[in-house]
């Protein structure tokens, strides 16, 4: 087992990451991904500006190792795009020869399990080495034999459906390939699909904002767009967000913008619909919802479902996970980001001792490790990286020690009203609710209403 490296899968920014502390630790890694290059998943958004600026989305050891190659680092406080963030930070990494010597492209893991035992197998299973069934781009297959496993595949290829009840909606997956999903570049490559049409949106997050407000800068060249905004929910104050009390500028701006545009008529809002049902009519497509009970249609020229993603974990069949049940995310880490308690995404730190599964040597990390929740930031993954490296490496006391660099932290407010706002205000009356770790419960007036302040969030 000694002479098997640590395999990884995914070759994001966490993946790259977790590759770096390896090697820098002396270790061999060999990262598989499916991709035909680092950062591929990155780039099917690579048209959108991030919320975080530069000093929250670079690695310690990634950057110490890129600092001996005449790399040049991004200025902090600059927001880059996906493309930039592959362009200047993940190729020059992927790049650097230590790194090329590991990172396997084209090549697909479609299974884990361990050598000639199956889930069931209890005898000898924490000595036998992990498999990884990978599929190459040419059609080759392969049993990979390695002596720990980091999953850090995230979960932007397996987008949710438009169903409210977690499934896909009648006729959607027919329409599949009639229907764009996540964040299509409306104003780029894709322009010329939407220039001009009645367009449906059906989403309530960040990436539904931010497909909302590029078409709507896409309307000042082609006036007849038309925008349609579907939600579940109608809570308007909830989905804009804290806006200029946003520990993030430029989430708190979305929310801010597209606040605007409602006041201002430039979309119509469809909300509460819960979608059932998608079918073709005439050059279009005809989506009916519930409402209150009141089924309801509406015709669109184009559908972009930006409703979020969920982890692939048929490739983890084999293995003994315990996961929670409704988060999908290790039953450590569950409470603590679960949607239906912290909207507005608390994060503390966690790392090897939340992440550590009943499949000895095997750690799910970066976006993929949140399970369902949506509110995933980098600087976590990383983390999660630097403790999980350091617990297979044997150095308990690092893994143990995981700290967080973000954001300047706001408090979040839980009440119903109020759901998903950061507060700074309140928090700047009641500094004491700043400090991360054991954080007091209290209650207080905010906006001229009652709310329960419950922790910090950033």
């Amino acid at each position: 087992m000694t002479n098997l490296p640590v395999a990884i899968i995914g070759a994001g920014p966490v993946g790259l990451a977790a590759a770096a502390h390896l090697l820098e630790r002396g270790e061999r890694p060999v990262l598989f991904e499916a991709g035909n290059s680092v950062g591929a998943s990155v780039l099917d958004w690579g048209h959108v500006r991030m919320f975080s600026p530069w000093e929250f989305n670079l690695d310690e050891a990634s950057v110490r190792l890129l600092e001996g190659s005449g790399w040049e680092m991004p200025p902090f406080d600059e927001l880059p795009t996906g493309a930039e963030l592959v362009a200047r930070y993940l190729r020059p990494l992927a790049e650097l020869p230590a790194m090329r010597a590991v990172i396997r492209t084209g090549a697909r893991v479609v299974g884990v399990s361990r050598r000639q035992r199956d889930k069931v197998k209890d005898f000898g299973r924490e000595q036998a080495p992990f498999q990884l069934h990978v599929h190459f781009a040419d059609g080759a297959e392969a049993l990979v034999e390695a002596r720990a496993v980091i999953d850090a595949s995230g979960a932007w290829r397996q987008l949710n459906p438009m169903g409210a009840n977690g499934l896909p909606a009648i006729g959607e997956a027919a329409l599949r390939h009639r229907i764009a999903y996540g964040m299509p570049d409306v104003k780029g490559n894709d322009r010329g699909r939407y220039a001009g049409a009645r367009v449906m949106v059906a989403g309530s997050g960040h990436s539904a904002i931010n497909v909302l407000l590029d078409l709507i800068d896409l309307r000042g060249d082609y006036p007849a767009t038309e925008i349609v905004w579907v939600m579940r929910g109608d809570n308007l104050q909830k989905v804009y967000g804290g806006g200029e009390a946003d520990a993030l500028a430029a989430r708190g701006q979305l929310g801010t913008r597209i606040k605007a545009a409602v006041d201002a008529g430039a979309l119509q809002i469809v909300a509460p619909l819960s979608i059932i049902e998608v079918e073709t009519m005439d050059d279009g497509l005809c989506i009916r919802g519930d409402a209150y009970g009141d089924v309801q249609g509406y015709y669109a020229d184009e559908l972009i479902v930006c409703t979020g993603a969920r982890p692939d974990l048929a490739m983890l069949r084999e293995l003994r996970l315990d996961l929670d049940p409704a988060v999908e995310a290790t039953r450590s880490l569950a409470p603590l980001i679960d949607p239906n308690l912290h909207s507005c995404g608390t994060v503390r730190p966690h790392g090897e001792a939340e992440l550590r599964q009943p499949e000895k040597d095997f750690y799910i990390i970066g976006m993929k490790s949140y399970g369902r929740a949506p509110t995933f930031l980098m600087a976590t993954g990383y983390e999660q990286a630097r403790s999980v490296v350091a617990g297979l490496c044997g150095d308990w006391e690092a893994a143990r020690d995981v700290r967080l660099n973000l954001p300047e932290t706001g408090v979040c407010v839980t009440d119903y009203g109020l759901e998903g706002t950061c507060c700074a205000p309140a928090a700047a009356a009641q500094p004491a609710l700043l400090a991360l770790g054991e954080i007091p419960i209290a209650t207080g007036e905010f906006g001229g209403q009652s709310v329960q302040v419950e922790r910090c969030c950033c």
